[in-house]
């Protein structure tokens, strides 16, 4: 008499294993996926004695950093290296030009230096009324100069594994900035990637300024420099043109200049591509 019972119970069980087993299906596939981090780089925050500030670097290390402690690599200073300005794309091209099967870059460390005031860290001292009333907190080019010298260079050489090799990346105030320090302090990079310097600053006095700067550092040991200018007017075309033929007149403090304008490109648009130029130009490997 109990047999029914217990084959209604054994149902009512099965029944109630399945709704639970297609619940429990139905809610792990609602789920969003696992994630994990994907991890370009890593971040060092260092305390500027010259700037009397804390700064954040970017870092990028080449593939097989740690797998061999004794090599060491050459260093790219990346100004306007916050990780929403060109750190992330330029990392890009580093890492893909370093690839086996390409080999058109030495493996190299990237040091992003994040942005705090470009205007007052790139540029030197203007005596334009209009830029002074625009742009109050401008002019402190020779702190972030001293910065560069005295606190970032030793403490990157401290931390990782450097062998001499170091080379500046600079666009608009930033090539500006990068212009000044191969007039004034040559010796602080080997190698200098420069696009749309933005010339045009405290009414061009740094193209004037250039002849009696590269006779005062005409000591100094050749550098390489690259320079890209895009679709900026011909008031920018002629003031970056002046600077190359400029570099170009005094062979033994420029060792080799190259000097590519892209038109198709904008003072926006520029960098990527001229950073990518300058690594196949600069490295090109006799064939």
């Amino acid at each position: 008499m109990y047999l029914p019972t217990l084959r209604k119970a054994a149902l009512s069980y099965r029944l109630l294993l399945l709704l639970f087993l297609s619940a429990t299906t139905a809610y792990a596939q609602n789920q969003p996926p696992k994630r994990e981090p994907f991890v370009l780089g890593h971040i060092d925050r260092i305390k500027s004695v010259q700037l009397n500030e804390e700064r954040v670097l970017n870092i990028y290390l080449p593939d097989g950093y740690d797998a061999d402690p004794k090599v060491k690599y050459p260093v790219i200073y990346l100004l306007d290296g916050s990780a929403d300005e060109d750190f992330i794309h330029i990392v890009g091209l580093v890492q893909y030009l370093t690839f086996p099967w390409i080999d058109a870059l030495p493996k190299s460390i990237v040091v992003g230096i994040a942005t705090v005031d470009r205007r007052r860290d790139f540029t030197f001292p203007t005596h334009n009324a209009k830029d002074l009333k625009d742009y109050p907190t401008t002019g402190k080019s020779a702190a972030f100069m001293g910065f560069i010298e005295k606190d970032l260079q030793p403490y990157v050489e401290k931390t990782y594994r450097t062998n001499g090799q170091k080379t500046i990346i600079g666009q608009s105030l930033g090539g500006l900035f990068a212009l000044e320090v191969l007039l004034k302090k040559p010796t602080l990079f080997n190698t200098y990637v420069i696009a749309s310097p933005s010339l045009w600053w405290d009414d061009e006095s740094l193209g004037k300024q250039a002849p009696m700067l590269l006779k005062q550092s005409s000591t100094a040991a050749p550098t390489n420099v690259f320079v890209a200018l895009g679709n900026e007017g011909p008031e920018m075309k002629k003031a970056t043109e002046g600077m190359v033929s400029l570099l170009r007149a005094t062979p033994a403090r420029v060792g080799r200049i190259d000097y590519v304008p892209f038109p198709e490109e904008t003072h926006a648009t520029i960098l990527h591509r001229a950073v990518y130029k300058a690594f196949q130009t600069l490295y090109k490997k006799p064939k």
